[in-house]
């Protein structure tokens, strides 16, 4: 079986992310950049209007914009911000698939939450620079759920709870790293279970119910 190094897959991902936000709306910048630095590693420069956004692009050189329709129209119009990657605040998101070709990596729908529209963000972007790095975190939870499915019927032999547990571990670990909270718990709970029954105070059924559980999960996920 395949394993995997969450250490070695932590550097395709920065350790901060510039974000060009642009709202003409006072009260919805100040939402906004409140959820956004509820992430220490967002640095954001905010404008109320394209124009100025435009003429700080090439220096503030962004990797995510996030604004409204109509900004982006004009910001996809300007070479600096043409192929930057956007998530659209819309009251109406009613043309999904016209906003996505334009580049909107997603269209949130006005109100956002701000405790947890920066989780959002984050997702994006980490999607982002591993896709333009050539990695898709979501097809490594596709192997990791063919192979953990393959265990499944092997959890009676002496040598699966150990080649499982090692399994799990790096699981939570590259799960967290990329943003997969639940999948991260839930392979987490798996190890805790394995660990509790290789010492005598568990038993294989509630292995074999959080192993259920981290497949399930995967495959929401995924």
């Amino acid at each position: 079986m395949q394993q995997h190094d969450a250490q070695s897959e932590c550097v395709l991902v920065p350790a901060s992310f510039r974000i060009l936000h642009i709202d003409d709306d006072p009260l919805m910048r100040d939402v906004v950049e409140l959820s956004l630095s509820r992430d220490p590693a967002f640095i954001v420069l905010s404008f109320d209007n394209a124009r100025d956004a435009l003429a700080a692009a090439p220096d503030w050189e962004p990797e995510l914009i996030i604004c409204g329709a109509a900004p982006l129209a004009e910001l996809r119009a300007d070479p600096a911000t043409a192929k930057v990657p956007a998530i659209v605040l819309s009251s109406q998101p009613a043309d999904v698939d016209t906003l996505k070709a334009l580049g909107a990596v997603a269209v949130a729908v006005a109100p956002i939450d701000p405790e947890k529209f920066a989780d959002t963000a984050r997702r994006h972007l980490i999607s982002i620079k591993l896709n333009q790095a050539g990695y898709d975190f979501s097809q490594r939870l596709r192997r990791d759920a063919a192979a953990l499915a393959a265990l499944r019927p092997r959890l009676t032999d002496s040598a699966t709870p150990q080649e499982l547990q090692s399994f799990a571990h790096k699981l939570a670990g590259a799960a967290g790293i990329f943003n997969f909270p639940a999948v991260s718990s839930r392979a987490s709970a798996l190890e805790t279970a394995i660990i509790d029954m290789r010492a005598g105070h568990g038993a294989a059924e509630a292995v074999a119910a959080n192993l259920d559980a981290l497949l399930d999960c995967i495959a929401e996920a995924a």
